[in-house]
């Protein structure tokens, strides 16, 4: 099974179809980049995968399921003109987010999502950046 199946897509903005009949197919571990020009469509296709563009026709499933069955598997981080960089959050705190989703509106992170949050960062060598304010980090 693929982690992402995404079967003649089509996204139109107010009847123009702007991505048309795209195919594609992710296996489970593999790092895909998207890149090409800029307005090419690879912002639409991620959002139409996630749900925040609407889709003209075709399909997105994930791990064989469509996209709002397994949203708790899809972490996603808007492109930089999308997020208030001086809004006084940390690295942690972003990190965390990403709970938000199992916790729920009413439970805040605890212990061990703050636990899960600091080996994610250790993960991918960040550890020293967790108090950092978000907007001291580069974009990349």
């Amino acid at each position: 099974m693929n982690a992402i199946d995404v079967t003649d897509l089509t996204v139109a903005y107010r009847d123009k179809p702007v991505l048309w009949d795209i195919d594609l197919s992710v296996p489970t571990g593999v790092l895909l980049a998207i890149v090409g020009p800029n307005g090419a469509g690879k912002t639409t296709l991620i959002k139409a995968m996630l749900g925040l563009v609407p889709i003209a026709s075709g399909q997105v499933q994930i791990h064989g399921a469509p996209y709002a069955r397994q949203r708790r598997l899809v972490g996603y981080v808007p492109q930089r003109g999308t997020v208030d960089w001086d809004f006084p959050t940390t690295v942690l705190d972003v990190v965390l987010m990403g709970t938000y989703g199992k916790l729920g509106w009413i439970r805040r992170p605890g212990a061990a999502e703050r636990s899960a949050a600091m080996a994610a960062l250790e993960k991918v060598g960040m550890t020293e950046f967790a108090a950092r304010q978000i907007s001291q980090l580069s974009g990349g």
